[in-house]
């Protein structure tokens, strides 16, 4: 703990009693998210960062703006852990840059064909197999299972995250444009791809029980999920365009 250490020595804040208080809100959260997650993130990482997180919430909260501490430290830590595992990404850069490219297909055949694009013509497209296609987007769901957070929190990361300064106008008109943005690129994604969204982000079911649900393998909604945030990456494009 050296760095919360130093961390909580320079802001002046009393780290043993906010540790003892809420330490276990770091590890319930840290948890949470390890059960979506790679065996490959160490959850003593999550919780450092998620430590760190809370000893910002402690710094910056201000109970004048009606959200308990609880909740606003629910969302330091929860932001905390997601920058680390953003930060600390183990993926190749080929696997992004993979993503991108079926992305980009993506994007030109909706837009000659006026609908969704099918497995099928992005493979024929790409000249790959069904087979190589579907490992792009396993590893595209493997490598990022936070992309779809990286889309829909960007009010936390990209304009505010909980800020020490309050947003002016302009910031949260952007923000609630962003949000239509992605409210209406969801609803235009195929109906499976939809319902695996909507399981994995709203009801927080893990890739095995959507696969129950859906009756399918945890392979099979991998896909499913990779191909989603692909077809969302791609139909966002224009917003980001817009509003650099």
């Amino acid at each position: 703990m050296s760095g919360l250490a130093a961390y909580s020595e320079k802001k002046g804040i009393d780290q043993n009693q906010v540790i003892e208080d809420h330490g276990p809100l770091v590890k319930r959260i840290a948890y949470h998210l390890m059960n979506r997650l790679p065996p490959s993130v160490q959850s003593d990482d999550l919780i450092q960062a998620g430590m760190i997180g809370l000893l910002e919430a402690a710094r910056n909260y201000d109970a004048t703006q009606g959200a308990s501490f609880e909740t606003y430290a629910g969302i330091r830590i929860r932001g905390a852990m997601l920058d680390e595992i953003r930060r600390t990404d183990w993926t190749p850069r080929s696997v992004h840059r993979k993503a991108r490219m079926v992305a980009e297909v993506m994007r030109a055949i909706e837009n000659e064909k006026g609908r969704d694009a099918r497995d099928c013509e992005v493979a024929e497209k790409l000249e790959l197999s069904l087979d190589e296609y579907h490992q792009i987007l396993k590893d595209a769901c493997g490598c990022r299972m936070f992309s779809f957070e990286d889309i829909t929190e960007v009010g936390e990361p990209f304009y505010e995250r909980m800020s020490e300064h309050q947003p002016g106008p302009l910031e949260g008109l952007q923000k609630l444009d962003f949000k239509k943005a992605v409210s209406k690129a969801i609803a235009s994604l195929p109906e499976r791809e939809r319902l695996v969204v909507a399981m994995y982000y709203d009801e927080e079911l893990n890739l095995r029980e959507i696969g129950q649900v859906l009756g399918v393998s945890e392979s099979r909604v991998c896909q499913i999920h990779g191909q989603a945030m692909i077809r969302l990456r791609s139909r966002m494009n224009d917003w980001f365009i817009e509003n650099k």
